[in-house]
């Protein structure tokens, strides 16, 4: 289903679309919230195989009897295949960041994604960006900036993992976008889970140890459930509302983040890092609203 197709069916499929994504946005913070508290218990590939696992079945499970094979049917698949792996690598970063790292300034840093998507626009795509795209994504790095504090006492190298996630991510949502002119969602989205898993499961052996606690089990089970649910949720909302009006209220998955460090690890950031973690929040939800600002200057010519 097209962008356009979505916003034709107007406010209250909107609205819909805004609620699915914010429930999806509290899915993927419940899922680091407890990938770091899992993550201590059990080693991270091992914790990563697990969570595609249940995604992959689940999704076969739920979708295969409902599509038939035709679900497996892609004109794409090398494309296919480097998505899952995209994934794969930016699940494994999140994992070995949130080791190190609060979940609230974690999020706050993978969040600037959308805007490293605007430089890889520029510079690899040959799109235009505007003057004020150009600032609003020197606004978010400069937030992450003050989140990280390169040369403060907190600064350490793995401070720096997030950095990668948002490189592997912003080719993941990249490579998203093109798949999506052509492709069923559901397809995507089944094939990335397989791929995670198949993948991961080459290594598997080799960190496999014994779990005996139920309360990892859970939490393993937990953070499927969570990444299955939320990503299911964020396809339902793109089918309700495009996803320039979607974009800026994923931001909230900050406010939820801290909340579950709060709650669980009982941490609240700093002065500075809220700081950071507001401005690279605005210049995200600032960049959205100027996407959709452009897309309506370059539909009017049209319309008249």
């Amino acid at each position: 289903m097209t962008a356009a197709t979505a916003a034709s069916r107007g406010p209250r499929a909107e609205l819909l679309g805004i609620a699915l994504v914010l429930c999806a946005a509290a899915c993927f913070s419940a899922l680091d919230t407890t990938t770091k508290h899992v993550g201590a218990a059990v080693p991270l590939l091992m914790a990563r195989w697990f969570r595609y696992a249940f995604q992959a079945i689940a999704t076969t499970a739920v979708v295969l009897p409902l599509r038939g094979t035709a679900l497996l049917r892609t004109r794409h698949l090398p494309f296919q295949v480097l998505r899952g792996l995209l994934l794969l690598a930016s699940s494994f970063l999140a994992f070995a960041s949130l080791r190190y790292m609060p979940v609230g300034e974690f999020t706050a840093i993978v969040m600037m994604a959308p805007l490293a998507v605007t430089l890889l626009a520029a510079t690899v795509l040959k799109e235009h960006v505007s003057p004020l795209r150009w600032s609003l994504v020197a606004g978010g790095f400069a937030g992450t900036l003050v989140i990280i504090r390169p040369g403060g006492e907190s600064f350490t190298w793995a401070t720096l993992l997030p950095l990668g996630l948002v490189v592997t991510n912003a080719w993941f949502q990249v490579l998203t976008s093109r798949l999506a002119r052509t492709e069923d969602p559901l397809t995507t989205h089944l094939y990335t889970g397989w791929v995670g898993t198949l993948v991961a499961s080459v290594a598997l052996p080799t960190v496999w140890t014994t779990v005996g606690a139920p309360s990892v089990w859970a939490g393993l089970c937990f953070m499927g459930a969570m990444g299955t649910i939320g990503h299911f949720l964020l396809i339902l909302a793109y089918r309700n509302a495009p996803a320039a009006t979607l974009t800026p209220y994923l931001y909230a998955q900050i406010g939820f983040s801290m909340l579950g460090g709060w709650l669980v690890f009982d941490h609240l950031p700093d002065g500075w890092s809220f700081a950071g973690m507001a401005l690279i929040a605005l210049c995200g939800a600032a960049g959205a609203w100027v996407t959709v600002r452009e897309a309506r200057l370059l539909l009017r010519p049209a319309r008249a």
